[in-house]
């Protein structure tokens, strides 16, 4: 035998492992710089030639690009196939098993979306509720057939398979409105080929095509005349909403223009009233707000102005027995407010409108969103940093002076712990007392949930079951759904639910801890930041971490629970949301604080809580991560420039990163909103914040960045070429390191209506974070 032992150890000795494969080197694309000048600065653009869409043969160098670029990260992400799979079947195993919709009962009838076996897009169904009042869901009975009776009970509306047929082998639809007569439906479906909206109105008695209105170009649409007619408005060819039209169903006149807006810097918006009364016209420019009013039964008889305003302001009046309101955040007496307010004037006055307040302004009860009945008003209302939903009879005490909320007979609702947002759902029938909302939590599946606002009473229509991987559909007196009695109905102050009936809501709050802090940035200001982690991994040392952060536009930042983030949870990862200035949520202040010239006020913000993360251990110092969408990609990349070691990695997705040039020189049309939150290059001010802030221009040279996945579509504002470029600057002004790679993964088509691209996309950005966070 020791003749064998020495020959093995002779074999090892002399035995070399094989080196390990080099790094994939990273795309370099030609620079062709080109100097650019304004307002006495000027610089050099290396990759501006990437965005010479009209340009021939730089395009074609792009395709170039793009190609290698997908090579690259394939090549790079190569060893990790196994992980990636993985994470893709867990992500995809956990999705909603269908596109299926809840019923939403509107009039006599129950309106829904299904899914058909083996189908990419659902169909729109609906049946009469009176007669089959036993419904649960659309697996019951199956495929709208009773085979106790042996009829069909359920009519389809639109199969979104054959619409799919009709636009090039894709469906997605943006508007969708049900006549309130029930006997016609409008609606806006995308055309890739031309990228616009394009109308279509179906008979919904014979399933058939009207022959018109068929337009192109269609951003918004109301119905008036009972559901005899239409408006819509069209964009121009910069994607400015311009025109309204009215079109008489079943006519064979051309339809009428009823308002052109010719001033290129004025948007036009239309809606109905609940009631269907009135149609009111919205103008909005950056320094006006108007609204008009037109009578539903009689829409040839002209606009009325009713409102308006010398600043962009948020303006929705809605109508009630006679009244008007106008729940709006314009200033008062030329002085800029915090929140919105509600007024009331009567609907008669032909001579100077007066509009009186209903409501005393009450800074420790904010109204964030309010939604009527015939009856009732719903509030969404903010106490501190507390959101919470409440009713309250109508009609208001109008023409009796302004009354405090709190004085009013509130009727409470209750809602689960940890409530992040409230949104109001379709609640098309303005005569019922139920009403529909969207309950959201870092923490809990979206909860779909009907309250009776006579009784008080709650019924979770539609949750999903992460602890069981199944949804619950539910509808119908004989349902198993949740119903609620309210603990007491009347409150003199906020409340949520018991503690021990968080199971009802799929509460994950057993498994997954919800934790909020006030974080001080640079100039003192607390800023709100959220994590969650899981339960059996709090006190693991070294936690990886991932911060999202959004923090423009007024918008609130998305922390609803994410089903893919279930898989970093559970390896023990932590997801923090930091809620900078410039998002929505805390007053307009808060907005106006970190947008145009105050932008640096929220990468600041996110920085600080990026450090608070680390500082007290909650996240591992080199382990912590960056995430943003769209302009939440200019927050992080900005954060990155500004702080490259204090991030590890960060996924950038269909993010804003070349300010300078696309708010100097747009390629894509931008809104005056857009101007309003990033600033306008004509401003000096504006100018000087731009340039400080834009990430393609502020990348630091030879400094160490984290690694950074960078996802972009070829249908998004913000086009291929920001990324590209913003990717090959990094590249170039970077110290490289091949364990810290930039990456660029490229989609084409709209992930958000793809399931498979959606979770495939989600576990592709998991294994990506995890890679790096182990490397």
């Amino acid at each position: 035998m020791r003749p064998l032992f020495r020959f093995a150890q002779l074999a090892r000795r002399h035995y070399k492992a094989s080196p390990p494969p080099p790094p994939p080197t990273p795309p370099k694309p030609p620079k062709k710089p080109q100097k650019f000048s304004f307002h006495g600065a000027t610089w050099e653009d290396p990759y501006s030639w990437m965005s010479q869409l009209n340009d021939k043969v730089a395009m074609r160098h792009m395709d170039v690009c793009m190609e290698q670029e997908e090579k690259y990260t394939e090549a790079v992400m190569s060893d990790s196939d196994n992980l990636l799979n993985k994470l893709h079947f867990e992500m995809a195993s956990r999705m909603p098993f269908d596109l299926s919709t809840p019923p939403l009962r509107w009039g006599p009838w129950l309106y829904y979306r299904r899914a058909e076996e083996a189908k990419p897009y659902p169909v729109l169904c609906r049946r009469l509720a009176a007669l089959y009042d036993d419904f649960i869901s659309h697996k019951y009975p199956p495929a709208g057939f009773d085979f106790t009776t042996g009829k069909t009970i359920e009519q389809k509306l639109i199969d979104y398979n054959q619409e799919a047929e009709r636009f090039g082998g894709y469906a997605y639809e943006e508007l969708s409105e049900v006549s309130p007569n029930h006997q016609f439906l409008a609606y806006t479906m995308y055309d890739k080929e031309n990228d616009y909206f394009k109308l279509s109105v179906r008979n919904l008695n014979s399933g058939s095509l009207c022959s018109k209105p068929q337009a192109d170009r269609v951003s918004n649409l109301a119905w008036a005349k009972d559901g005899q007619a239409l408006l819509y408005v069209v964009t121009d060819k910069k994607m400015r909403p311009y025109r309204i039209y009215y079109s008489l169903i079943g006519s064979t006149d051309e339809d009428v223009l009823l308002l052109e807006e010719s001033d290129e810097s004025v948007h036009v918006n239309i809606r109905h009233t609940k009631d269907f009364q009135f149609v009111t016209v919205n103008t909005f420019s950056t320094t006006s707000s108007k609204v008009f009013l037109i009578n539903a039964a009689d829409p040839l008889s002209g606009l009325k102005l009713v409102w308006e305003c010398d600043v962009l302001a948020h303006c929705i009046i809605e109508h009630h027995r006679g009244y008007l309101y106008l729940f709006t955040d314009a200033p008062k007496g030329g002085r800029s407010v915090e929140c919105h307010y509600l007024l009331c004037s009567p609907v008669d006055l032909s001579s100077t409108r007066k509009w009186e307040e209903v409501l005393v302004d009450d800074p420790g009860l904010i109204i964030e969103d309010i939604d009527f009945s015939d009856k009732y008003l719903a509030l969404i209302v903010r106490e501190g940093r507390k959101v919470q939903l409440c009713s309250v009879g109508l009609p208001l005490p109008f023409g009796k002076g302004a009354v405090k909320l709190r004085k009013l007979d509130l009727q409470y609702l209750s809602i689960p712990k940890h409530v992040c947002q409230i949104m109001p759902g379709p609640n098309y029938d303005f005569y019922s007392s139920v009403m529909r909302f969207i309950i959201s939590s870092p923490v809990m599946p979206d909860a779909v949930v009907d309250y009776d606002l006579a009784t008080g009473k709650w019924n979770i229509i539609q949750q999903q079951n992460m602890l069981h991987d199944r949804t619950r559909i539910l509808y119908g007196k004989n349902s198993a759904s949740i119903s609620m009695e309210p603990s007491n109905s009347k409150h003199s102050s906020p409340v949520s639910v018991n503690l021990e009936d968080d199971h009802l809501w799929n509460d994950l709050s057993e498994f997954y801890a919800c934790e909020q802090y006030e974080v001080p940035s640079f100039d003192g200001v607390l800023i709100p930041l959220t994590i969650v982690f899981a339960r059996n991994n709090k006190t693991e040392a070294k936690k990886p971490g991932i911060l999202h952060g959004h923090g423009a536009y007024g918008e609130l930042l998305d922390k609803r629970w994410h089903s893919e983030l279930k898989s970093l949870l559970d390896r023990g990862w932590v997801v923090a949301y930091a809620d900078v200035r410039g998002g929505g949520g805390f007053g307009k202040k808060w907005h106006n604080d970190g947008r145009r010239a105050k932008k640096h006020n929220s990468i600041n913000d996110y920085i600080s809580c990026a450090k608070f993360l680390i500082e007290k251990d909650i996240v591992h110092e080199n382990k912590l991560a960056g995430w943003g969408y769209s302009a939440g990609g200019l927050l992080v990349a900005s954060a990155i420039n500004r702080s490259p070691d204090l991030f590890r990695a960060a996924v950038l997705k269909v993010p804003f990163l070349d300010a300078t040039n696309t708010l100097l020189y747009p390629i894509l049309p931008l809104i005056a909103a857009d101007y309003e939150e990033f600033g306008y290059p004509g401003d000096l001010n504006d100018f000087l914040a731009i340039r400080e802030y834009s990430p393609y221009d502020n990348i630091q040279k030879d400094a160490l960045y984290p690694a950074v996945l960078v996802t972009s579509s070829f249908n998004t504002r913000f086009g291929v070429w920001e990324a590209a470029k913003w990717v090959a600057r990094v590249r170039d002004l970077s110290i490289y390191d091949p364990k810290r790679p930039i990456l660029l993964n490229l989609t084409t088509d709209l992930v958000e209506e793809n399931r498979y691209l959606q979770s495939k996309e989600s576990a592709l950005e998991a294994t990506f974070l995890m890679k790096m966070m182990e490397s």
